[in-house]
Parts: structure tokens; C-alpha cells; sequence
């Protein structure tokens, strides 16, 4: 046999390459040690095997891995939960009887097959069973020879077109503008960029973090106008898509309107979501306590958690991130007088288990024309270029006395004779005495953006007064979480009752003592007209029922 060639050792003592053993164990700045190369040969080590493949030495920190035979036991082949059509059917109609109001929540959603209690709904648009039953199109008792279609020749499709052509008109015939019923039914929707802001694939990216990341949504309206400033769209999405989401509404800039007017809408908004009335003040607010409470009761509910995240979003220039500096009684969001100062979402901490999130302001594609997206403030009056075109509409919404006081103009003509006798008071005059129309209009828009120009939409006229959030649809089963839940949602109809019950802060000399009375007396008697009067050096912040610090 030949001998085996034994490994020549340099003995020269430096080592030839960076895994030589062959070198001094004092470690250099620069090198590695003896002691360090043989470290690092252990951890290459694999494991040792025969000719037979069986593992003589284990790679290191290495074990057999145990039998993976599966125990022979049914319980790995059978269902866990079974459940029947007789229990499905039952579920279906007591989630629609319990989730048709915006006060009940589902507890344990995990355990419930909500995946099978939505089939139904794609099932429904069909409609098969009503037009055919089962039986008589398959099996011995078929019936029918050919497929039954909606329309059996040309002449019956015409027919049922022609109806339903007129059953569109009928119902929508006298609802659509004249502008949009033209000749070929098609109108001109060409304007400037500046009329799109909020509308941009970036802006609706930020939404939907926010909508994503938040286990309550916030959308804060403007109190002058509520429904003007609602985002549907998102609505419906949180309907459809993120029903475990709560959504609550905002009726921020209530000093700006009657309170009568505040109590309407409270009253009419609650039907459908939590409403509270909110002025963002650091200093003098009002609604920041029942907020809190209905924050901290949407905190309780979400026990499992950690922590829940509120999200803030609506019209640009609502005051959502004023709305957050007063919760936190301090500046953490930029804010600005004009729309478009919140870029990007930011998330803000209230408690150790309640954090708030700022979103940029989101304006849904709608029918609204240039000038009622200028006075909803979503563009910024600076960048018009046309701002007098918009003063016709500002003088047909606001009552003549208000202008009258505001602008010590007692008779006019139209918006340009407005305008002339505007500039000609204030001084807005260019060279040689021509009156500088685009200032004065840019003024009064400035004016109309930041409430100094009484302006309001009146309410719906609620019949029933009485009428409270229904809380009973809870399931308790005798349960904590049952119990927990109810009180909870309770606890948040009882702050939204209690609010609509308050004194609502209205600034002074902003409407004489007939608007504040206004409807007050007939339809809603608790409204007292002199109380609600918010003086410029009063503090009007409500006691805050929780500690945030």
C-alpha cells in the first residue's frame, strides 16, 4: 500500500492564507488568532457519515430530528366546526336585523363564518330561483324545452327598453339639471388643475393608509355645511369592505353657526353615524371631554388590542389637524387657514392605547361646479385667477343684512356694482383710481373661507325628538364580552344624547338674537338662545372627563 503524503506545516510560523491554522494566538489589529480560524472551522463542520450513510458526528449544534409518523387519530381528519343552511340562515338574518344600526358591533368575528354569511349577497343579484324553480329545469319533472331569456324576439326587447327607458325619466327627469339635460346628453367638464386638487392618485394613497392603519374613522365635517363636506364614497367602502371599522362624524366650527341649527343636525347625522359637535380651540373648545369619552369607550371595545388607531379624514380645510392639537392641548400638527397644508398621514400619540392619525384633505369626484369647489374651500383664493366670477354666488347665499354689516354696503345692483362700491370703501384702487376688482373678490372669499361672513345650512326638520340610538341589538349570551360591549356602546349614546342636551358656543355679533332663536322655539324648545352665546374673552372648554397626558 502506498503511504499517504503527509501536509507539509509551514513552519515558517505566518500563516498563508486567512484560515491557516498555522499562527500565533496574539491577535494582531489586522489579523485573525489561532483560536478564532479554529472557531470559525467548527462552525463549517458538517456531519460525518459511513458508507451506509448513517451520521457518525452531527453538524454542529445539530440533533435527530424525532419520528414525524402523524398519531393515528380522527381528529386530524375531521372538521372542528361544522355548521348546517338551518344555522347560516339563522346568522344571515340576525346580522342583518343587528348591523342595520351603526351602534352595534360584532364580538369574536374570528369564530364566526362571515366568509359564508356573505355569499348570499352575489347569490341574491341573480335571482334564479324566482324565475325558475329547481325542479323545473333539471330533473324528471323539467318542464321547459328551451332557456327562458328575459326577451323571447326583438320586438319584446324593444318593449322592455322602451319601458325601462321611461321609468328612468320619470324618476330622474325632474332631479337632473338643466345644464346636464342638453340635446346629446353630454356636457363640458374642462377646467384648471387648481379645481382637482385633493383628487390625485397620491392624495387617495394617503387615505387608504390612513383607512388601513385605523380601527376608527373620524370624518370631520364643516357645521355650515354637513352634507356638502360628506365623503359617500368612503362611507360605502366602510360599509362594504371594512365593516369591523367604526366610523363617527365631526360637526367641527359650530361657533360658527346657530345652535339650533347644530342640535338639528346632531339630531338628524346621528340616525345614520356617531355625531358630536366639536370647536377646535387649544384653548377655549368645546367637545373635546365627549370625544375623548367616545374614544375611550371604542378603546374598550377593542380589549384584544393593544392599542386602536383614530384616524382623521374629510374635506381639505375642515380642521382635522386642529381638531388633534386640541386633543393633545398642544401643536403637533402644522395647521394653516388655507386648504392644502397637510401633505402627508402622521401619526400622533393621545395615550398609551389611543393614537391618532392626520390625513391630508380627500375631495371626492362629483358634479360640484368651480364655484361651489371654491366656497367649500378646496382651492386656495390666492391662486384664482377669476375670483370675481364667484362673488355672484357668495351674494345669493348670504342674507343681504350680514353683508351689510360686514361691508357697511347698503344697496347694490349685482356683484360687480358689489365689488365697485367694496373697492371704493376699502380703498382697492389701482392707478388713476380704477377699482381693483380681483383684490376685493379675493377679500370677501378670504372672508367666506375663514367664517367671518355668517353663512349656514339650515337642518331637515326632524319630526321625532325623542328618538335615540338603538343600543338593544347587542347579543349579550350571558358573556363579559357581551356585557363589556353593551356598556360601551351605551356609554357612547348616552355622551351623544348628553352633548345635544349642552349649550352649543356661538361667537358673538356674529347673528342677531332672531337667527339664534330661529327655529329653536317650535322645533326644538330646549334651545336657549341667549345661553349659547360665545363672548371673545369666555372659556367655553368642557371639563375633560379623562386624564390625557
Amino acid at each position: 500500500m502506498a503511504k499517504k503524503k503527509e501536509k507539509k506545516v509551514n513552519v515558517s510560523g505566518k500563516p498563508k492564507h486567512s484560515l491557516d491554522v498555522n499562527r500565533s494566538n496574539d491577535a494582531k489589529k489586522e489579523s485573525r488568532s489561532a483560536a478564532t480560524v479554529r472557531r470559525l472551522k467548527m462552525y463549517n463542520t458538517r456531519p460525518v457519515r459511513d458508507r451506509k450513510g448513517k451520521v457518525l458526528s452531527h453538524e454542529l449544534q445539530s440533533k435527530e430530528l424525532p419520528s414525524t409518523r402523524i398519531q393515528p387519530d380522527r381528529r386530524w381528519f375531521g372538521n372542528t366546526r361544522v355548521v348546517n343552511q338551518k344555522e347560516l340562515e339563522f346568522f344571515r338574518e340576525e346580522l342583518q336585523s343587528r348591523m342595520s344600526s351603526n351602534y352595534n358591533v360584532i364580538l369574536k368575528e374570528k369564530k364566526l363564518p362571515l366568509s359564508l354569511l356573505n355569499d348570499h349577497q352575489k347569490q341574491a343579484r341573480v335571482h334564479l330561483l324566482d324565475r325558475e324553480p329547481f325542479q323545473d329545469a333539471f330533473g324528471p319533472k323539467t318542464k321547459r324545452k328551451r332557456p327562458s331569456l328575459m326577451a323571447a324576439d326583438y320586438e319584446s326587447l324593444l318593449k322592455k327598453a322602451d319601458g325601462s327607458q321611461d321609468a328612468f325619466e320619470q324618476k330622474y327627469g325632474s332631479s337632473v339639471s338643466a345644464e346636464a339635460n342638453d340635446e346629446d346628453g353630454f356636457r363640458d367638464l374642462v377646467r384648471h388643475t387648481m379645481f382637482e386638487k385633493g383628487q390625485s392618485k397620491r392624495i387617495w394613497g394617503e387615505l387608504y393608509k390612513v383607512i388601513d392603519s385605523s380601527d376608527v374613522v373620524v370624518q370631520v365635517l364643516d357645521a355650515r355645511d354637513p352634507q356638502g363636506t360628506r365623503c359617500y364614497h368612503l362611507e360605502k367602502h366602510l360599509k362594504e369592505n371594512c365593516k369591523h371599522k367604526h366610523m363617527v362624524l365631526l360637526l367641527n366650527k359650530c361657533d360658527l353657526v346657530p345652535a339650533w341649527a347644530t342640535k338639528g343636525w346632531l339630531r338628524v347625522l346621528s340616525k345614520e353615524f356617531p355625531t358630536l359637535a366639536f370647536h377646535a380651540n387649544i384653548n377655549k373648545s368645546f367637545g373635546k371631554g365627549s370625544l375623548l369619552s367616545v374614544l375611550r369607550q371604542f378603546a374598550r371595545l377593542k380589549r384584544d388590542k393593544q392599542a386602536i388607531s383614530v384616524g382623521f379624514v374629510g374635506y381639505p380645510n375642515v380642521g382635522k389637524s386642529s381638531v388633534i392639537n386640541t386633543l393633545r392641548t398642544k401643536n403637533v400638527c402644522k395647521v394653516a387657514p388655507i386648504p392644502g397644508e397637510t401633505k402627508v398621514w402622521q401619526y400622533i400619540t393621545l395615550t398609551k392605547r389611543i393614537f391618532l392619525i392626520d390625513c391630508p384633505g380627500v375631495v371626492y369626484h362629483n358634479n360640484d361646479t368651480e364655484t361651489d369647489v371654491v366656497l367649500k374651500g378646496v382651492v386656495r383664493v390666492t391662486n384664482l385667477k377669476d375670483a370675481a366670477d364667484h362673488i355672484g354666488e357668495v351674494l345669493k347665499r348670504v342674507k343681504k343684512e350680514h353683508l351689510e354689516r360686514a361691508y357697511k354696503i347698503k344697496e347694490w345692483d349685482d356683484e360687480n356694482d358689489f365689488l365697485l362700491q367694496l373697492c371704493k370703501s376699502s380703498g382697492k384702487l389701482l392707478k388713476g383710481g380704477e377699482p381693483d376688482l380681483m383684490t376685493a373678490a379675493k377679500m370677501i372669499l378670504h372672508d367666506w373661507q375663514r367664517g367671518r361672513i355668517p353663512f349656514f345650512v339650515s337642518p331637515p326638520r326632524v319630526e321625532d325628538l325623542s328618538e335615540e340610538p338603538n343600543v338593544n341589538g347587542v347579543d349579550l349570551d350571558d358573556s363579559v364580552d357581551g356585557n363589556e360591549a353593551s356598556a360601551a356602546m351605551k356609554a357612547i349614546a348616552d355622551v351623544l344624547s348628553s352633548q345635544q342636551q349642552t349649550s352649543v358656543p356661538v361667537q358673538n355679533d356674529l347673528y342677531s338674537e332672531n337667527e339664534l332663536k330661529g327655529e329653536a322655539a317650535d322645533q326644538y324648545p330646549n334651545t336657549n338662545a341667549n345661553e349659547d352665546i360665545l363672548a371673545p374673552d369666555s372659556n367655553t372648554s368642557e371639563e375633560d372627563p379623562t386624564n390625557v397626558s
